[in-house]
């Protein structure tokens, strides 16, 4: 209810404001122990890449690019919380303005282009964090390093998160970063794929625990494309794929103020375009690799239709914006039972 009466306020802020004042207030209610928990149903926990999730609703990454508000999220009934993404040097990302609401649509363009600040503050923030549930960590390369030498970027990245992480996503999916949807290309995904399972394994023994791999895809793949990656998946076997990032398209934006900003679509918009590539990786993996879905899930109907795309967990971003916290407890009621 809180949310409601706040968020035509924060619609009257520029949509970066906004995002980082609500950051600022959960942090804030944090420190000073006010309430922010939110009651959450009982739900079946799930077995997913080793690890037991308490639910199966968890936060995409973006929200919190550095890991500043863990906990504060964490109140929120999360059965799991991807941070980042982080490079290995602090960035400031693209010039401002970068994030746009479309709000007849529910929809948000950004081109934030990886704006964090670097991966040993992110480090640091998790280690004064008090959250013990599962929390992924997700790596991606500077703007600057050529794409050519972008697993140097993955590799450094990996090694520091490795002990915090519960699982690690390789984000190779992103619009805003120059080339970086190259590596999703055949002998691409060989070149970073490869040394990153070796790198994990190297980990494993010296931490003496398994972080999951995950990798996170574009919604904007043909079938070709998708089977590319099934194979990659397999081939290296990773632990998991996170499906999908923000897309290209503006199918059912197009008249909009604000469409033709460059950038990645996410929203409602976005639904029918990411559970199609869902359901066809599903297919095309037969089960043997769990997949996370993400993309367009503004109601508790919308996340269940992910888990019957062929999903074993469901993220939520753009939907919080427009929804607010309920959202995620109507996503755990809708899928509960799953």
């Amino acid at each position: 209810m809180l949310y409601e009466f706040a968020r035509p306020f924060l619609f009257a802020l520029d949509a970066e404001a906004a995002h980082d004042l609500t950051l600022a207030a959960l942090r804030s209610a944090r420190a000073l122990h006010l309430p922010v928990a939110c009651k959450v149903p009982a739900a079946r926990p799930a077995k997913v890449m080793g690890l037991e999730f308490p639910n199966r609703i968890g936060l995409a990454a973006g929200l919190d690019k550095n890991g500043e508000c863990i906990d504060g999220l964490a109140a929120l009934g999360f059965g799991h919380i991807e941070i980042g993404t982080v490079t290995p040097r602090p960035q400031p990302g693209n010039p401002k303005p970068r994030l746009f609401r479309l709000p007849p649509r529910q929809a948000i363009i950004n081109r934030m282009g990886f704006n964090n600040h670097g991966v040993d503050a992110l480090v640091e923030n998790v280690r004064r964090s008090t959250f013990k549930g599962i929390l992924g960590i997700n790596i991606g390369k500077n703007f600057d390093t050529p794409i050519e030498r972008a697993v140097d970027d993955y590799l450094a990245c990996l090694r520091k998160v490795y002990a915090q992480a519960s699982y690690v996503t390789v984000n190779i999916s992103s619009p805003n970063t120059k080339n970086l949807r190259q590596l999703q290309g055949e002998s691409e995904l060989d070149g970073l794929l490869g040394p990153l399972k070796r790198e994990q394994e190297s980990l494993a023994q010296q931490h003496g625990r398994q972080v999951p791999l995950a990798l996170k895809i574009a919604p904007d793949l043909d079938e070709a494309q998708i089977q590319v990656i099934a194979d990659a998946l397999r081939r290296h076997r990773i632990d998991a794929a996170i499906v999908t990032n923000t897309t290209l398209s503006r199918e059912g934006v197009e008249h909009l103020a604000y469409a033709d900003e460059a950038g990645g679509l996410s929203g409602a918009p976005l639904l029918a375009k990411a559970n199609g590539v869902l359901q066809t990786l599903a297919r095309r993996l037969g089960g043997e690799i769990p997949l996370v879905g993400v993309g367009g899930v503004l109601s508790g109907r919308d996340a269940r239709a992910k888990l019957e795309a062929g999903a074993q967990l469901v993220q939520l971003y753009t939907g919080l914006i427009y929804r607010g916290p309920l959202l995620v407890r109507e996503a755990i009621e809708a899928t509960q039972d799953f």
